[in-house]
């Protein structure tokens, strides 16, 4: 008998005992694509705070003329004196007087572990699941500066805030790197102990802007 042989002796005499492969039930797909209000509604905008409270994350009502000044209070508070790295397209007044590591793609681990937090948008938020969608946006760059410092501050406008995860699908591009954000990094694993800071940053503020 040949090297191989067996194995597909093996295998053949499997599926005969086996018999036909049973057929499945058609898969239901009558499930919610769309939520009861429009993006950015009032309703959403709390239903989104409420969630991320609840997951111990800092939520700062404000304008768009007002986010200067907030982020400059919650830096100040977060992240004294720190040096804080921001992406590409970060508008520049929204961190003025503050020392910025604008990241063009070279910044190292060891040097994003250095810095205080990380200031970014965001694509899309869900505010059913309290989740935060960055898609790598030149408003939010890559994945690696809001993996590895231990503060993220995440400017969402209001418009962006939807009811539901197949609403956020929709708008968002698979091909794209997506990192799904609902809440401070946190686990539960070892003698289910709760431990933030695991898996990305232990501290996550939110400015939830409308005008």
């Amino acid at each position: 008998m040949r090297p191989g042989d067996a194995r597909t002796e093996v295998l053949a005499r499997i599926r005969s005992a086996l018999g036909p492969a049973p057929s499945a039930d058609p898969v239901v797909r009558d499930y919610r694509r769309t939520g009861d209000h429009p993006p950015g509604d009032d309703v959403l905008l709390e239903l989104l705070a409420d969630r991320l409270l609840d997951y111990r994350a800092g939520v700062h009502r404000c304008t768009l003329r007002q986010v200067p000044q907030v982020l400059a209070e919650v830096l100040d508070r977060r992240a004294p004196g720190g040096r804080i790295v921001v992406p590409p397209d970060l508008p520049a007044t929204w961190t003025s007087g503050r020392e910025v590591v604008r990241d063009d793609g070279s910044t190292s681990t060891d040097q994003l572990d250095a810095v205080a937090g990380v200031v970014t948008c965001c694509a899309v938020a869900v505010a059913e699941t309290g989740t935060l969608v960055l898609d790598a946006s030149p408003d939010q760059g890559r994945r690696a500066i809001t993996l590895v410092p231990d503060l993220h501050v995440c400017v969402v406008r209001a418009e962006q805030v939807v009811q539901t995860v197949p609403e956020a699908l929709r708008l968002l591009d698979p091909r794209r790197p997506l990192t799904w954000i609902s809440g401070p990094s946190a686990t539960s694993d070892i003698e289910l102990q709760r431990v933030e800071g695991v898996h990305g940053p232990r501290t996550l503020e939110v400015l939830l802007v409308k005008e």
